[in-house]
């Protein structure tokens, strides 16, 4: 593994949040002076123990600092140093792994990348934590052997979100569910003078929340699972022109996505999209999940949100909502303080502040059981919606985020014009190939 990761160059960095800088191993046994976990938040250890967390999501820096701040009155002598970066996390990680100086807590993707970071990460399975979590989030976390090796950061949900006003103002009284309904939605929205896109092409990230609903129903039309059409793209026994739903709509998608949506979508981020869509300029946002609904509201407090699948073929079942985890913690099995730092996930994942952090604090849909839900549209919607519908598969979890972006930007391609599209689906189907496995 570390051998991957040798080759690696670390570039120049925007670091968010810091409250200190994740140091290396060797510095954290001169801080910690071999400080062991006592097993429980109430033992009588008082020497000083620092644990080094390095992750990748600056929109919980608030929430993160919160559930440090109320450990340190559980355990005094726990200091936790949080980093935060988002541009080149991925090589700044791999190369810290590389020379020896893994952050006692990192954040990956969940799924396949459990695997690929395995060999460093702390067995967790036989943990309090990990019987907390909810079954499907807890499949998420866990190896190809079964060993549980993550923490997921929040419950997730994935879906195009729709503006239920403008929806109404166009005569639309429920959201497409077919990929026909979407044109006549298309044709109604646009009558009215509403633009019915809002994209964020130039994110990377983006286009694997919307491919994998295309994914699912692939799947489905197979008669497999979407784990096993994925290890099939995988080991190149099958490619995108083998399945209409991947091969003809979900390009179509695309194209109508840019045709009626916002201008020069290569431009727009996840900033930009979200600010299109809370301010009424466009009926749908594409590629997104939960974790908007906070900053939709904080632009348009009165912003009626709708959620939905996405139409993705003419068989209104496979327009269904996903959910799940796909963003991992990992403790370092080799830390000096791995104990110290597995009994302050423990508490987090058990006590009644962190069942409560998750949907007051964070308010995002929790991972763990018997924890309440937040006051939030999407939550809500979502809970309504599976009583009745089957969520989807997160589909995403079964290839590595080295492929995610290599997709993306062959999208990207796409949709900018330097890439035909059999052109984009035969590099697509290559980058399976060559990036898809941790294997």
């Amino acid at each position: 593994m570390l051998k991957r990761f040798g080759a690696l160059s670390i570039s120049l960095v925007l670091i968010v949040g810091i409250l200190a800088a994740c140091g290396s191993n060797n510095n954290n046994n001169a801080g910690n002076g071999g400080a062991t976990a006592t097993g429980s938040a109430e033992g009588n250890s008082s020497k000083p123990v620092t644990i080094n967390m390095f992750t990748a999501s600056p929109e919980y820096t608030d929430a993160f600092n919160a559930y440090i701040a109320e450990y340190k009155k559980v355990k005094p002598n726990v200091t936790i140093n949080l980093e935060i970066m988002q541009a080149d996390y991925n090589t700044v990680l791999k190369s810290r792994i590389a020379a020896g100086s893994t952050p006692d807590v990192f954040q990956t993707t969940a799924g396949g990348d459990i695997d690929t970071f395995a060999e460093y990460s702390a067995d967790l399975t036989s943990e309090p934590l990990a019987a907390a979590m909810t079954d499907a989030v807890r499949s998420n976390m866990s190896s190809t052997d079964g060993k549980v090796l993550g923490l997921p950061i929040k419950g997730n949900l994935f879906v195009m979100m729709y503006n239920k006003k403008l929806l109404a103002d166009a005569g639309i009284a429920t959201p497409p569910k077919t990929t026909a309904e979407l044109a006549d939605a298309i044709t109604k929205l646009e009558a009215k003078g509403i633009t019915p896109f809002a994209n964020a092409y130039k994110e990377w990230w983006v286009w694997k929340h919307v491919a994998q609903h295309f994914v699912d129903a692939a799947a489905q039309d197979a008669n497999i699972t979407p784990k096993e059409l994925v290890d099939q793209f995988i080991a190149g026994t099958t490619t995108f022109k083998d399945h209409p739903v991947l091969n003809n709509n979900f390009f179509e998608f695309i194209d109508q996505t840019v045709k009626h949506g916002t201008d020069k979508p290569l431009e727009r981020d996840s900033n930009a999209e979200v600010s299109d869509f809370a301010s009424g300029k466009a009926a749908f946002m594409t590629g997104k999940g939960a974790w908007d609904e906070e900053a939709i509201k904080k632009i348009n407090p009165d912003f009626e949100l709708g959620i939905m699948g996405y139409p993705v073929s003419d068989k209104a079942e496979q327009s269904q909502i996903i959910t799940g985890a796909d963003q991992a913690l990992r403790i370092n099995k080799d830390s000096k303080v791995a104990k110290e730092t597995i009994e302050f996930f423990n508490w987090l994942y058990t006590s009644d502040y962190g069942k409560a952090w998750f949907s007051n604090v964070a308010k995002v849909i929790p991972p763990i059981k018997d924890a309440p839900m937040p006051d939030l549209d999407m939550p809500k919607q979502m809970e309504e919606i599976l009583k009745t519908e089957k969520s989807g598969d997160l589909s995403v979890n079964y290839s590595l985020d080295t492929f995610h972006q290599k997709f993306g930007e062959l999208m990207q391609g796409y949709i900018g014009g330097s890439k035909k599209k059999d052109q984009a689906i035969d590099e697509i189907q290559k980058a399976w190939i060559q990036f898809g496995s941790a294997q």
